[in-house]
Parts: C-alpha cells; sequence; structure tokens
C-alpha cells in the first residue's frame, strides 16, 4: 500500500438516523436523554437531539482502518467542536501528515475529520497508525 505525506483517503459521506442513536445508546450506555428527546433537548438549550461525540469518534476510527485495512491504532485523539444531528450527512476525512519506518513497519499520522453539510469540522483529531512495510 502506498502511503505518501500528503495523501487523502478517500471521503465517506454518511447519514446517521434516530435508530443509530438509540443503537449506539444500547450498546454504550449512554442513555442522555439529549440524544433521543427532542423536547428536552431544546428545552436545555440545543436545537434537537444530537448524536453521541463517542458514536461520531468511534465511525471515524471505523473510517480510517476501512480504507486502511492492515492499520493498527497506536494513538487517537479528538476534539468535539460541533454538534452533529441525526438526519444531517456528515463527511470522514483523512489526511497523511507524517510517515516514519519503525520495527519493520510504518508509522503513519494522520489528520482525521467529520466535517457536517456546512463544512464545519465538528470533529477533529489525529490518528496514529502501524502498518506492514
Amino acid at each position: 500500500m502506498s502511503i505518501a505525506v500528503g495523501e487523502e483517503l478517500p471521503r465517506w459521506t454518511h447519514t446517521l438516523t434516530r435508530q443509530n442513536l438509540v443503537r449506539y445508546a444500547g450498546a454504550s450506555g449512554d442513555y442522555n436523554p439529549i440524544h433521543y428527546d427532542d423536547e428536552f433537548a431544546r428545552s436545555v438549550g440545543l436545537p434537537g437531539i444530537i448524536v453521541h461525540g463517542m458514536l461520531n469518534m468511534g465511525l471515524l476510527a471505523r473510517f480510517v482502518t476501512e480504507r486502511m485495512p492492515t492499520a493498527r491504532i497506536e494513538r487517537y485523539a479528538v476534539r468535539f467542536r460541533a454538534m452533529v444531528r441525526p438526519g444531517e450527512p456528515i463527511t470522514f476525512t483523512g489526511r497523511v501528515t507524517a510517515v516514519e519506518p519503525v520495527e519493520g513497519a510504518r508509522r503513519v499520522t494522520l489528520k482525521v475529520a467529520v466535517v457536517d453539510a456546512e463544512e464545519r469540522e465538528a470533529v477533529s483529531g489525529e490518528m496514529v497508525v502501524r502498518v506492514p512495510a
């Protein structure tokens, strides 16, 4: 697999549904009503229900590992910058910022993001993966 600084992973656009949020809540145990109750979400100043930040983070990791199937994640850190609403398309992006040889493999650093329909980075961060040489 050719990996070079500046290379961009093929983007993935996806729309999360309320059903995705319900399933994630069941799997994670995060039953905060801002993720399923519109009235409650509005009562605390939100425009309606929002997607779990950790669901976006998990999908971002999946995005990278599906495009780099031999990759093993070594480090992963993100910042949650904007809310994502179910029913709105989001795009997952990744760009290689560094490649270094290490113990018969390559350590690849990527800038990763979840971008909303208005082109705002809802989630941004850095992922370091190890791939075979």
